[in-house]
């Protein structure tokens, strides 16, 4: 890419980027503050307590405006200074720490902690600057110190190691606290905590906060496992064994491992780069199969002990472009951004040949902070392209009109109510940043290192208040190779002398990697033991007829070690590969995505299957009509109100008959879909596990409708957008389709109209001149009357709709960027499924009814401003 284009793609993404985040900004501060979170799909706050619980996910919200909080310091990144000063200001004078809530310690100190010390240190930035913040008088660091102390009692252990949750008001172990009974915490829970904690004590002299981190930290590092230097995934807090004795750089770990080599850059103390260090050195050793990162067992590291990988792991790269191990960063990241071509988004978790194991996406940035870390390191302007990519998957499948959702199944594209504090703490500053030249910036971002939060510490905190005595608690416990201090720290331009070729040699062989299927890596073992002994027999390669198979399966576990390594390796992945069969006999999640104003595709709903019926991935234009609540309104007899389900997808209530019995009487009344709602008041698909619809143990192959499952909450969206704007059209399908197929679609219905209208009132005028010529003279009244029919208001209405309607649609098919939508996609939802509506007397009615609700085009302009002006950003975005 020529250095000129180059530039211009950084100013136009730059922009960009800054557009989406007031997009998401200003709907919580709108729709949610001071909530914690914004439920982007209802457009309200998530407040705890009042939604039905989501398990651990709700330890981070503590009712103190998280979202606003873990923001401050992203909104001086993105230069809105005056938007910080303002928001500094709200969450001094409203935001409460006292509250009786249960929150986690981890999630509490990356966020809340390390928020408020992140808008500490820009605000005295600001300050010294001299134009803004005159007033600030470290309110956020009083906040934060208050914060600080009331995380204390969960180190009241005889390990050090932390509890993992803690009353903000009552503590641990206090009768009103409801929390310190547990056993066991997470590495990454206990041992990422000094950034934040050492920074406090910094800041403010007070030494015991960076105390207590470092003995948590001390205590890890001695229950490391001595002969492979690897940390479990949870240990017991008070006698230190590990739980968990997996191991990997994913979940439950990662933030230790960038704890270690960040506390050495911000504090200096030797003793932490040489725990990294040798950390590092076991992972390369074990875990790294380039290019995947596989978990172990910390006792024998040699066995795998799974065949997945989580998304967490995508940070991983950009730490070891800290470290300066740039190669194996490339191989893993490029890897990664193979499967989100594939998939969109990174799955939660996805299998060694690249199928999703966990479907869920909640907008996740460390993939975003890996490719901003490798374009810094190499200057390859391919990480530029692939953070547009990013860019414009966020805005095609994830952005709604309250803000951002995060993806319930990457597979549908189905959202889920929910817009983590993360998603504006992290994603945004780090593609602002990707984008960003110096002088974009007010300040020196190199004199700033990032928290796991991507919040931002003050580099000279190494030099202040110093009160911690540096004991080297390291080379006691392990004799250090000096290679593994190669390139810590490096200077890129020595690595890198401006050639971008280097990385592109890199990534060429696997730019191919998720399409083929994975080749199976070669063990550590294998390669020890060369060309030898056979490769072990892996589960997905058994054959219960096959003799050698037998044979090798009698052997594991008695002739050698390594027999019995094979062996146990065998059974995990005979268990494992019974559970995905088990997995892969379920039908899939389906998705309706509301395509009618003001939605227009971007509210795509999880919905469970049913196993009767239209198999929706068969039939991939999908079911596309209005929709029609019946009556009875539980389906279970027949339907009273048949001319209203004609030609339209029925909604119907769960309960009091069989699923399929629903199904042939909305059949019967001519109903081209259905869609079930739960009866279950406040169910959600948040919460509760994919439902799937199961026939009535008789033949079901009468039923050739599709039928899909909402649960209440799903459902309610649905009937209260009926409420508000009557009309609602629907899609129905096995995943979501991409918003420029749909506007196409009503561009061409609309199209297909104007020319049926213009085709009538062209035969009505021919009609009349044959008429005219037949009679052989008629006078001038006569004619101004047949002009007059022609020409009436009532005839030109449905035009004229048809003509308003493509004007819109033509807008509007601009707006999701319809020169990049997928060629894989369909091109048009219409066919044998489409609903016949020109051809019956409701349609027009309906269509009147909708057109009548998007006029007039002023009031849709202004609704969808900001959305307009983002996605006319990406028409020109080829340039």
């Amino acid at each position: 890419m020529p250095p000129e284009h180059v530039t211009v793609l950084e100013s136009y993404k730059r922009n960009q980027v800054l557009e989406m985040f007031d997009h998401a900004y200003s709907n919580y501060m709108e729709h949610a503050y001071p909530a914690d979170e914004l439920m982007p799909l209802t457009c309200r706050g998530r407040v705890r307590g009042q939604e039905p619980s989501r398990g651990d996910v709700d330890d981070a919200l503590g009712k103190f405006s998280l979202t606003l909080i873990d923001t401050l310091d992203t909104l001086v990144v993105l230069n809105k200074t005056k938007e910080f000063e303002e928001a500094v200001k709200k969450v001094i004078k409203d935001v409460n720490l006292d509250n009786d809530i249960v929150v986690s310690v981890f999630e509490t100190n990356i966020r809340v902690l390390g928020g408020l010390l992140g808008g500490h240190s820009v605000a005295i930035m600001l300050k010294e600057k001299g134009e803004y913040m005159q007033w600030y008088n470290g309110e956020l660091l009083h906040m934060a110190k208050e914060l600080g102390y009331k995380l204390l009692p969960a180190f009241n252990t005889t390990s050090g190691l932390p509890y993992p949750r803690v009353n903000l008001k009552f503590g641990v172990r206090h009768p009103e606290a409801r929390t310190g009974t547990e056993t066991d915490t997470c590495t990454a829970c206990a041992g990422t905590l000094i950034l934040e904690f050492a920074a406090l004590s910094r800041f403010t002299g007070t030494s015991i906060f960076e105390e207590y981190a470092r003995k948590a930290l001390d205590f890890i590092w001695e229950k490391r496992q001595r002969s492979s230097n690897l940390v479990g995934v949870t240990i017991n807090i008070h006698t230190g064994d590990w739980v968990r004795k997996d191991s990997g750089v994913g979940a439950g770990i990662d933030s230790y491992y960038e704890y270690l080599l960040k506390a050495y850059v911000l504090l200096g103390d030797d003793s932490f780069l040489e725990r990294f260090n040798t950390h590092y050195d076991a992972i390369m050793r074990y875990i790294s199969q380039p290019p995947l990162l596989l978990d172990v067992h910390i006792h024998k590291p040699m066995l795998n002990a799974r065949t997945w990988m989580d998304s967490l792991l995508a940070f991983f790269p950009g730490l070891q472009v800290l470290k300066g191990d740039i190669r194996p960063a490339i191989e893993t990241h490029e890897m990664l951004y193979q499967v989100i071509k594939k998939h969109n988004f990174l799955p939660e978790a996805f299998t060694t040949d690249f199928r999703v194991h966990w479907a869920q996406h909640p907008l996740r940035p460390e993939f975003a902070e890996s490719t901003y870390f490798l374009y810094k390191a190499t200057g390859d302007p391919y990480y530029l392209e692939v953070g547009k990519t990013l860019i414009e998957n966020l805005n095609k499948y994830a952005r709604v009109p309250c803000g951002f959702a995060a993806m319930k199944d990457v597979r549908t594209g189905s959202h889920e109510d929910r817009m983590d504090s993360f998603f504006l703490a992290e994603m945004f500053k780090y593609l602002y940043l990707l984008f960003a030249d110096k002088e974009d910036m007010i300040f020196d971002i190199e004199d700033y290192i990032f928290t796991t939060e991507a919040h931002l510490l003050p580099l000279w905190l190494s030099t202040t208040n110093q009160t911690i005595s540096k004991k080297n608690t390291t080379t006691e416990y392990t004799e250090l190779d000096d290679s593994n201090f190669d390139w810590t720290c490096p200077n890129t331009q020595i690595l890198f002398p401006n050639d971008p070729m280097f990385a592109q040699s890199i990534r060429e062989p696997l730019k191919n990697v998720v399409d083929k299927s994975c080749p199976r890596g070669i063990s550590r073992a294998e390669e020890n033991l060369g060309s030898g002994p056979k490769p072990p027999l892996r589960a997905r390669d058994f054959m219960a007829s096959n003799p050698e198979h037998l044979e090798i399966l009698k052997k594991m576990g008695a002739a050698s070690s390594l027999d019995a390594e094979d062996g146990l390796r065998f059974m995990q992945e005979m268990i494992e590969l019974s559970s995905q069969q088990q997995k892969e006999q379920q039908l899939p999640p389906r998705a309706v995505q509301i395509v009618s104003h003001p939605f227009f595709g971007r509210v795509v709903l999880t919905a469970g299957p049913a196993q009767f019926g239209m198999d929706l991935s068969k039939h991939k234009a999908g079911t596309r009509g209005f929709v029609a609540t019946i009556k009875p309104y539980n389906g279970c007899s027949e339907i009273t109100n048949p001319e209203a389900v004609k030609d339209k997808i029925a909604l119907m209530q769960r309960g009091q008959c069989m699923f399929a019995e629903k199904a042939r009487n909305i059949q019967k009344a001519g109903a081209i879909g259905g869609i079930v709602i739960d009866d279950n008041e406040g169910s959600s698909s948040d919460t509760a596990p994919l439902f799937q619809m199961a026939g009535d143990g008789k033949n079901t192959d009468d039923i050739t409708i599709p039928m899909l499952f909402l649960f209440n909450k799903e459902g309610n969206i649905i009937l209260d957008a009926i409420r508000e704007y009557e009309a609602v059209e629907v899609l129905l399908s096995d995943k979501a389709k991409d918003r420029a197929t749909i506007f196409k679609d009503l561009e061409m219905e609309n199209m297909d109209q104007k020319v049926s209208e213009n085709d009538s009132q062209k035969q009505n005028s021919e009609e009349a001149t044959s008429a005219a010529q037949d009679v052989g003279a008629v006078s001038e009244e006569p004619e101004e009357e047949e002009s007059s029919d022609v020409t009436s208001p009532d005839s030109l209405s449905p035009a004229q709709a048809a003509s308003d309607s493509v004007s819109l649609s033509h807008q509007d098919s601009h707006i999701p960027g319809t020169e990049e939508a997928s060629a894989a996609e369909p091109a048009s939802v219409q066919g044998d499924s489409q609903p016949q509506e020109q051809q019956t007397e409701t349609e027009p009615n309906s269509k009147a009814n909708w057109d009548n609700k998007v006029q007039p085009m002023e009031s849709i302009l202004a609704d969808w401003n900001e959305d307009i002006e983002a996605f006319e950003m990406m028409e020109k975005d080829e340039l």
